[in-house]
């Protein structure tokens, strides 16, 4: 069954065991946490609260960090854009099909743990790459 809220891929959830899904090993959000001074607290899984990405990995895309995105079906995503999500593993080959960010191609990325759909990982042609993630799927350090 495909889920439309994650769309703009056709995305199935996928063991870390099947073809197709490559896990990245993630950060344990209670050891990361009491090691890191205040100003390097990590950002969170919503679902499993494992260590996503950082504050410092925050970037501006396109002029902004934060960006309102609607999908082909209509859904709507507040996404913010971080250049290393060391949390995340992904789903499916690159597609440019539906692409926010002219020059990029996209691919799903999930939790590393739980494999809640957290975003997408958008890759240029030249290399560079960044993650728009759902900001509304992560928790933020205060």
């Amino acid at each position: 069954m495909v889920s439309e809220d994650i769309y703009p891929a056709l995305f199935l959830r996928q063991s870390t065991e099947r073809p197709g899904f490559e896990k990245r090993p993630g950060l344990d959000a209670k050891e990361t946490e009491e090691k890191a001074p205040e100003e390097e607290k990590h950002i969170l899984c919503r679902q499993c609260q494992q260590a996503v990405t950082s504050p410092a990995e925050r970037i501006t895309v396109q002029g902004s960090h934060e960006h309102t995105f609607a999908n082909p079906h209509g859904l709507i995503f507040d996404i913010g854009c971080f250049k290393a999500a060391k949390g995340c593993g992904y789903a499916g080959p690159p597609t440019e099909e539906f692409s926010w960010f002219k020059g990029y191609s996209w691919k799903i990325s999930v939790c590393g743990r739980c494999l809640t759909h957290l975003g997408w990982l958008f890759i240029s042609r030249s290399g560079d790459s960044f993650h728009g993630l759902i900001l509304d799927r992560l928790i933020q350090p205060n």
